[in-house]
């Protein structure tokens, strides 16, 4: 049965603090058409393998129509090519093609951090050809780590493996163990070949009609430098406990250890 394991623990880059600044200004550029979730079309190549299968329309640079988003991200795929930055494709795709996810209202932006880091590497090469950094990219629309954001490779890989190193975690206590936005293709499991799950198969064979695969929520402990799996349930579009759990997680402030 192939999987396609969310990790929810794993499913953005969110760095909580006590947060005294002013609010941030709205990152959504204003379009008069409601905002809907859209299969990521395989016409878009900037966002080829990109991680996951669902974009916001209108996106956060307010394209209203895939088309629109297809047209103006394809002036971008020479970036892609020139390597300036290994998160570039993360960057824009954010912008262009932002992940869509029942559980939430709107996109998820990129981090400041994020913006910052790709500008730095892309702006030698893009002035190389006389081109600018561009205004609808201006790193000071976006949020810094202290609210729900996407980080950089960098930030994502230093979350993780704080998240290895600690050991326990005082109750009532969170620690910041979220990463970038990942999808894996399949599961790998210990002894793999003999290992049953019921519970999966079961919802598999009553969703016949679905895309095969589908979406799952894992959590997992750390074990000696590795993850151990122990819950994985399939992400139901319609569970409202699901919901309303993701949304209380959310609002959650992590005490720095």
């Amino acid at each position: 049965m192939p999987v396609f394991l969310l990790s929810f623990l794993a499913l953005f880059g969110v760095s909580h603090a006590s947060d005294t600044e002013s609010p941030e200004p709205s990152l959504w550029l204003r379009s008069t058409f409601r905002s809907v979730c859209k299969p990521i079309p395989s016409t878009l190549f900037l966002c080829h393998g990109i991680g996951y299968r669902s974009m916001w329309i209108p996106n956060i640079l307010g394209h209203d129509s895939l088309r629109e988003v297809q047209q103006q991200s394809a002036a971008w795929l020479p970036l892609i090519s020139k390597h300036c930055h290994r998160d570039t494709k993360k960057f824009l795709c954010s912008l262009f093609a932002p992940v869509c996810l029942p559980e939430l209202s709107g996109p998820v932006s990129p981090c400041r951090s994020l913006c910052e880091a790709v500008r730095d590497g892309c702006v030698p090469v893009m002035s190389a050809f006389g081109f600018p950094w561009p205004y609808m990219f201006n790193c000071t629309r976006f949020p810094h780590g202290t609210e729900l954001c996407i980080p950089t490779t960098e930030e994502q890989d230093g979350r993780e493996t704080e998240m290895v190193k600690h050991e326990e975690v005082p109750k009532g206590q969170c620690t910041e163990l979220f990463g970038g936005a990942m999808a894996y293709g399949a599961l790998w499991l210990q002894d793999g070949s003999t290992c049953t799950c019921p519970g999966l198969d079961s919802a598999e064979s009553n969703d016949e009609k679905s895309a095969p695969g589908g979406w799952y929520l894992s959590l997992a402990q750390a074990e000696e430098e590795r993850l151990v799996l122990t819950r994985l349930v399939r992400w139901t579009k319609g569970d409202k406990e699901l919901k309303k759990f993701i949304r209380a997680l959310l609002k959650q402030t992590c005490a720095e250890l």
